[in-house]
């Protein structure tokens, strides 16, 4: 059953591992880009495994930013691992020690915690170690592709792929923002925020990191406000 469990999450990781190397090697660029060494980009990635913490942590170290905002910046963009690691420690095995909890919790992503949501019954963690085998490895490598990449390729042809990192995070917001009003009323109020932070007098002079975390929170709280879910209308493994 481990062996089957493991092959099945092998399978179900290689779609998420080929779309780990294709942004994470946005990140290495812009790694590369940012003075970091590559061996500081690459263990950067297999450490967090976060795409948005990362590329957000890219700006506080270049601005120079303090350890407090690092640190408060990762809390509110990856509080949502929380949440997932909540509903997953659920949907595994109730036999499953807590050693395997652990190893899987490190591997909680956004991707790898929807296929493990998605299949019927309790989850192995051998399906989660088999998904993290494939997936943790395309985002490293990936990094380190980038960031060798960054360090050798003219800065012409750097500028012009740095554009996927937008791109990356369009395709993150517009479909899920197509479908939802929250979602949509939440992107706008952080484009007005951060565009207020860019260009307002004395405001302007905040730093990015906080920043990113008064537009998150606002945005946020006021979505939550205007459009609050009802409890009864939440599922256990909704993200």
């Amino acid at each position: 059953m481990k062996r089957k469990a493991f092959l099945y999450g092998l399978r179900a990781g290689i779609p998420i591992g080929l779309g780990y190397f294709a942004v994470s090697f946005a990140f290495g660029m812009e790694a590369a880009r940012a003075g970091l060494e590559v061996w500081h980009a690459v263990m950067i990635s297999l450490l967090n495994v976060t795409s948005a913490g990362q590329f957000a942590a890219l700006d506080i170290m270049a601005a120079g930013g303090s350890l407090v905002e690092m640190a408060a910046t990762q809390l509110i963009i990856n509080l949502r691992y929380s949440l997932m690691s909540f509903s997953l420690s659920q949907k595994l095995e109730k036999k499953a020690p807590h050693l395997h909890r652990f190893l899987v919790a490190y591997g909680v992503t956004d991707e790898i915690f929807g296929v493990s949501a998605a299949q019927e019954g309790e989850v192995s963690p051998y399906f989660n170690y088999g998904a993290m085998c494939v997936a943790i490895p395309g985002w490293t490598i990936g990094t380190l592709v980038g960031a060798v990449c960054g360090q050798i390729l003219p800065d012409g042809i750097m500028s012009a792929l740095g554009i996927a990192v937008y791109g990356m995070f369009l395709a993150i917001i517009i479909p899920p923002a197509k479908k939802s009003r929250p979602v949509l009323f939440a992107v706008l109020v952080g484009m007005v925020i951060s565009c207020l932070f860019a260009y307002v007098p004395v405001i302007n002079q905040i730093s990015s990191g906080f920043a990113i975390i008064i537009a998150t929170v606002v945005a946020a709280g006021l979505a939550a406000v205007l459009f609050p879910i009802k409890e009864e209308g939440v599922s256990a493994h909704a993200e």
